[in-house]
């Protein structure tokens, strides 16, 4: 019988047992919904046959779509099933080092960790370059989740260096990069083509109960031919393998790019509000999500040593879910006092500050109107591009 425990499961945001989630703040995909397009496609998916099972027409669109040959796009059942067996096939590979961003993706660590691989945790490039003194599996999420920082033109650099000197392999996790809001990747093209690449759509898409995801090898790579054998016969179901082919399409693309400025929008008035309620965002964040201290957990405390104004910040967020309202805890990114939160509708920011107000006694805050000057003081100068 199986008794593994959910407790030992990796910490995702999203559906949860609790009762249900009116307004989601825990999970990053894009608040406005479905492209009409992609949900058509999902939705008229054949699902009365076997998709082929070796997706040559999908594989084809997809290479087309990214300017690769087809042989280099390797389809998976989302990223998490992606992560998994990319890091199996470098336990097979000899690969006995496992590098990951800290605070990142806890599933980086969890496939790492089954397999009985050595993980080590970097907060920056300087870090994980001299981590890499030998052959590494090296896992990049760009933009970073759950800080949403990205890399800079030198941090490629320095991580390609680091590369050449230990045969290590890089995987760049772009699950986030249609949701940036701020500048492009500096991932150079040359390198790109020597890095593996996680593309996971469906939350760009805001339908992350499809499970499809692909990576494109790079173009000289010994370990795709193994990713292909470890997979199970049909990754992709039939609608995973329809939101995957209308997802490459320059209709999507250009719907993703217009809600940019609305987006940005969005986060910058929530980010001003919250902070008006004792949230404190931490900088950096280019995509549609960011790390905030949680009013209650106060800078340069111990962790746990709490103000008396508000509840614990534990408490504060239990408290928040029963009011429908889901804020991602951040103490799986080994972040206590800190939430992630992506960016919502006005209406759902409208309930979470009504409950703060209601849960703590902000009543001068609960309805501020904050000005431009305001605005500008919390949040920064923003970059008004695509």
């Amino acid at each position: 019988m199986n008794t593994r425990s959910a407790t030992t499961l990796p910490v995702h945001g999203g559906t949860d047992a609790g009762p249900p989630v009116l307004h989601d703040f825990s999970t990053n995909a894009h608040p406005s919904g479905p492209p009409p397009a992609v949900l058509e496609a999902v939705l008229s998916a054949d699902r009365h046959r076997y998709p082929d099972p070796a997706y040559a027409m999908l594989r084809a669109h997809l290479g087309d779509w990214h300017g690769v040959a087809p042989h280099r796009v390797v389809p998976t059942a989302g990223g998490a099933e992606a992560i998994r067996r990319l890091s199996l096939v470098a336990l097979l590979a000899g690969i006995r080092r496992v590098c990951v961003p800290q605070p990142g993706f806890g599933d980086y660590r969890a496939a790492a960790e089954a397999l009985g691989l050595a993980v080590v945790g970097y907060a920056d490039t300087q870090a994980l370059a001299a981590a890499m003194d030998q052959p590494c599996l090296v896992w990049i999420c760009d933009p970073c989740n759950p800080t949403g920082a990205t890399f800079s033109a030198a941090d490629w650099a320095l991580v390609a260096r680091a590369c050449r000197d230990t045969g290590s392999h890089v995987v760049v996790d772009q699950a986030y990069e249609p949701l940036r809001l701020l500048g492009s990747s500096a991932l150079p093209e040359e390198m790109a083509n020597r890095v593996w690449r996680l593309i996971c759509p469906n939350k760009a898409l805001a339908l992350t109960g499809v499970r499809a995801a692909y990576l494109l090898a790079p173009a000289h790579e010994t370990w795709r031919q193994r990713m292909e054998t470890l997979a199970s016969s049909w990754v992709l179901s039939a609608e995973g393998e329809a939101l995957l082919r209308a997802w490459a399409c320059e209709r999507v693309k250009d719907g993703l790019m217009a809600s940019r400025p609305l987006l940005r929008q969005w986060g910058d008035e929530q980010r001003a509000r919250l902070a008006a309620c004792g949230f404190e965002p931490m900088a950096g964040s280019v995509s549609n999500f960011w790390l905030a201290r949680l009013p209650g957990a106060e800078a340069g405390l111990p962790p746990g040593q709490l103000s008396a104004a508000t509840p614990a910040p534990v408490d504060l967020v239990q408290a928040l879910r029963t009011h429908g309202i889901k804020l991602r805890d951040a103490r799986s990114f080994q972040r206590p006092g800190w939430v992630r939160l992506s960016v919502q509708k006005p209406e759902a920011v409208d309930a979470l500050v009504q409950a703060l107000h209601q849960l703590t006694g902000r009543h001068r805050l609960a309805g501020a109107s904050l000005t431009d000057v305001d605005l500008h003081r919390i949040t920064g100068p923003q970059e008004d591009v695509s």
